[in-house]
């Protein structure tokens, strides 16, 4: 058998995040929290702990790595790709929630970052770095619209 149909090792990664959104005072333009290092944006995400769920990391991982409290509105999607770490193959699958703020402040976040940031939904939709983030976003799009169209008491912020 050739070197090149030799079997290759995969390795499994599970990681959760989240789009976070928000309606910017006073104009109402929806924002959405992105993450970034050098000119790279990205959405928050991370690893699970030993015995966290995924909703347990996914508010920890936003909160880590933007600063911001958030609460989670809904499901949007998984993405999965594969890239290579330390000469092995990895397979990926992000998890993400739709999730507002509703607190903290994108200035207190970790070091894992060189900056956290709103930007504009279409604004957001430009810059990110990955065409499976920008997917989630868009698939997003509409789930918050929709949670905006609700009355404040449905929405459960009253």
């Amino acid at each position: 058998m050739s070197a090149f149909m030799s079997k290759r090792i995969v390795t499994h990664a599970f990681s959760v995040g989240g789009v976070v959104f928000r309606q910017a005072p006073p104009t109402g333009v929806i924002e959405i929290a992105l993450v970034g290092r050098g000119r790279v944006w990205a959405l928050p995400k991370g690893t699970p702990a030993p015995g966290e769920t995924r909703e347990m990391t996914a508010l920890r991982e936003v909160r880590e790595e933007t600063g911001l409290d958030v609460r989670i509105i809904d499901e949007v999607g998984t993405i999965e790709y594969f890239f290579t770490h330390k000469g092995r193959l990895v397979n990926k699958r992000v998890f993400h929630y739709l999730m507002i703020a509703i607190g903290g402040s994108v200035e207190a976040h970790d070091f894992e970052y060189d900056e956290a940031r709103w930007f504009p939904l279409e604004e957001a939709l430009r810059i990110l770095a990955y065409e499976n983030e920008k997917d989630i976003v868009r698939q997003a799009e509409p789930l918050i619209r929709e949670w905006l169209a609700k009355p404040a008491a449905e929405r459960g912020d009253n």
